[in-house]
């Protein structure tokens, strides 16, 4: 029988999240046998008012359509966040998806980057970089040089030493644009992220251990501090749009601070 790919990964993620869930926080007694956290099945059964079999059969990846009502519940008793919930909804077809792939960003969008002072890029659904202007090449001056198939943030956030010395925190980073790829990926059904998630797998220790814990994470602007090779460090405000005559594409914008 051939599973789906993202019931397959709806499964695994409830079950990492009924896993994690602290017994003794929710009032509950220790699960017996050692287990001190996490739910049993049944108990997210009971919870969320869905019936053990059916409960069962979504983490096993079976091919069933529950409701989006079903899901909001077994969110719920799963405790998820709102991020989390919107990667569920989004992995059983509750979001259109959208395509993976953007080679180039169009000629709009690029006279955009263009015109702004300040570093940005725009990423497609796979996070491959599809433009960037003149201040992130200052910033990042490799870009124009990494092969159109690397040419991916994730890609080069993992296995690039150029990058990982340009973060100043490049373990808190990592980890925060791997769980919103992640939230990004659920989307879409294009072959392409699945290989790159595996490449990614084989290439990064780090990448591995992240895609594992299951975090899912949405976009928040924030503060990023970046260090050059001739020793300075420019801080700068992290921040993304989306145009809306593109949406599938998102421009990723840092502004001194």
């Amino acid at each position: 029988m051939v599973v789906d790919p993202r019931r397959r990964e709806l499964g695994a993620f409830l079950r990492s999240r009924r896993e994690r869930l602290d017994r003794a926080a929710l009032g509950l007694p220790a699960g017996g046998r050692g287990r001190t956290a996490g739910l049993r099945r049944e108990e997210v059964s009971v919870f969320s008012g869905v019936s053990i079999t059916w409960y069962t059969w979504l983490e096993q990846g079976r091919d069933i359509h529950p409701s989006r009502q079903v899901l909001l519940a077994v969110a719920d008793a799963l405790r998820l966040t709102d991020a989390e919930r919107r990667y569920v909804l989004d992995l059983a077809g509750y979001a259109p998806p959208r395509p993976a792939r953007v080679e180039e960003a169009p000629a709009h969008v690029q006279r955009l980057m263009d015109a702004l002072p300040h570093p940005a890029y725009a990423l497609a659904p796979d996070w491959g970089m599809a433009g960037w202007n003149a201040a992130y090449e200052r910033l990042y001056p490799p870009i124009a040089d990494v092969a159109r198939g690397e040419r991916n943030l994730l890609w080069l956030v993992f296995t690039d030493p150029y990058v990982r010395r340009l973060l100043d925190d490049w373990d808190v980073t990592s980890r925060r644009f791997l769980a919103e790829f992640r939230a990004e990926a659920a989307r879409s059904a294009d072959p392409h992220v699945a290989q790159l998630v595996q490449a990614l797998i084989e290439a990064s220790p780090e990448f591995r251990a992240g895609w594992e814990s299951y975090d899912i994470g949405g976009f928040e602007s924030r503060e990023r501090v970046f260090h050059l090779p001739d020793g300075r460090a420019m801080t700068f405000e992290h921040h993304q749009l989306r145009p809306s005559d593109r949406p599938d594409l998102q421009v990723v914008l840092y502004t001194p601070v």
